[in-house]
């Protein structure tokens, strides 16, 4: 029974699904045919309707241009017709080349890079001879091409205030000498050291070059090699000059404090009337003596003055009758001040030797070690203090890169780091009073930097 219940059921389901199927497949071809028909009526209708429209629009068309009076001989001007004009900004286009003078390079190679031949340069040469000869160019700097239109000109930056101009008109050269527009910008900067003070400098923003002037400024006062300490601080206003280009050329300490071991050094930037500038403190004092703290600028003490020292080569003891300055091979030695250097070479131990005679005449400095000496340097030549000498090496008996240093005294060795160093003149007394003013105006500048710092 219930078989055959079940049996019906499924009878009754398949034959109402036979159904629904029939009746979409019945439903399908009415849809198609229906739609095919509006298809039909909608390309008659476009068939009947398009060419009247389009008749229309060319009737009126011919109405309008009959209204008109055409005069036949004015062209009508249509857009692609039109030839593009000659654009005078191209045609007078700048173009600019430049060619730095290379080492051991000269103003041929240099300016035959830049397309000019060899005729051209030797009309140049020539134009230049009376104003800048383009024999004392130097590596490092370069020349500017800088073509407008036909006129062919030609910048050589002779140094930070000056720079040649050459430009040739048809087929002549003409040379000229130009000043360099300068901008300047002071800058304030302040640090405490805690490791070394070129980091210390460098955290603070103050650039390597500058560094360097902060040693010379107060070289005759602290011994950078042996004087620092952690905790010691600076602060520094100066002046940074940009050419026209923007490019930064130079900067100048105007005011700076340094405080080393506790004790406050002050150095003031002042121009005397005679046109001479030098560093002093706030009295007046001139910061310049008559020898350097050290020879060289940067660097650690790696032995001192002793009556009695076991030598790390021979092996024995005896005196050590001068000061090693322990720096890297290549570090620049610097005369510890004015005299003439009466000998220049190879001597035993000490190797590459130079010893200068200073202007009192009682006074000499050895410098030993050498890894080579400075341009120019040689017996018989007058040196100035500060000037660059020779560099630091290992030659002779050494271990290891430094410069062994010496003071003599009429010929007797004194220990270099207790020598007393005689100031040089002080600010003439009529100029004290406007000293002053001077001095009073740049503390009052680095004063107000050093708070607005404070403020961030």
């Amino acid at each position: 029974m219930l078989a055959q219940d079940f049996a019906t059921r499924t009878h009754s389901a398949a034959t109402q699904s036979g159904a629904r199927k029939k009746q979409h497949r019945s439903i399908l071809p009415s849809f198609f045919h229906h739609a095919r028909q509006s298809l039909d009526k909608l390309f008659v209708i476009k068939a009947i309707y398009i060419p009247i429209f389009m008749g229309l629009i060319l009737l009126l068309a011919i109405t309008t241009m009959s209204s008109l009076s055409v005069d036949a001989s004015v062209q009508l001007t249509r857009e692609e017709w039109l030839q593009p004009e000659e654009n005078t900004l191209l045609s007078h286009a700048n173009s600019q080349h430049k060619a730095v003078v290379q080492a051991g390079g000269s103003a041929i190679s240099s300016l035959n890079a830049l397309g000019f031949s060899f005729s051209e340069v030797m009309a140049m040469q020539a134009a230049a001879k009376k104003i800048h000869p383009l024999k004392r160019i130097q590596a490092g700097h370069a020349f500017i091409r800088h073509d407008i239109g036909d006129v062919a000109h030609v910048y050589y930056e002779i140094d930070a205030g000056k720079k040649l101009h050459l430009s040739r008109a048809k087929t002549k050269w003409h040379a000229t000498l130009e000043k360099i527009a300068v901008t300047h910008r002071q800058v304030y900067v302040e640090a405490t050291i805690s490791d070394s003070l070129f980091v210390a400098a460098s955290k603070a923003g103050l650039n390597d070059r500058t560094t360097m002037n902060l040693v010379d400024v107060f070289a005759w006062d602290i011994d950078f090699a042996r004087d620092l300490r952690k905790g010691d601080s600076f602060q520094v206003l100066y002046e940074e000059q940009y050419n026209d280009t923007g490019k930064i050329i130079g900067t100048t300490i105007l005011d700076a404090v340094f405080i080393n071991q506790g004790r406050s050094y002050h150095a003031i930037r002042y121009q005397l009337k005679n046109g001479q500038d030098g560093y002093y403190s706030l009295d007046g004092k001139s910061l310049r003596k008559a020898y350097l703290k050290a020879p060289v600028k940067y660097s650690r003490i790696s032995s001192r003055f002793k009556s009695a020292r076991k030598h790390p080569v021979l092996g024995y003891t005896r005196a050590h009758k001068g000061v090693d300055y322990a720096a890297r091979t290549g570090t620049p030695i610097h005369a510890l001040g004015d005299g003439r250097i009466v000998f220049s070479g190879w001597k035993g131990g000490y190797g590459r030797l130079i010893e200068i005679r200073h202007t009192n005449r009682n006074h000499q400095t050895r410098y030993g070690h050498l890894s080579k000496f400075g341009r120019g340097i040689h017996k018989g030549v007058h040196v100035k203090q500060g000037q660059i000498i020779g560099y630091v090496g290992m030659s002779g008996l050494a271990t290891g890169p430094h410069l062994h240093f010496e003071f003599r005294v009429r010929g007797r060795a004194m220990n270099p780091l207790l020598v007393k160093h005689t100031p040089a003149k002080p600010v003439p007394k009529p100029e004290i009073a406007s000293f002053k003013r001077h001095a009073d105006s740049l503390q009052n500048s680095l004063k107000l930097a050093a708070q607005q710092s404070e403020w961030g």
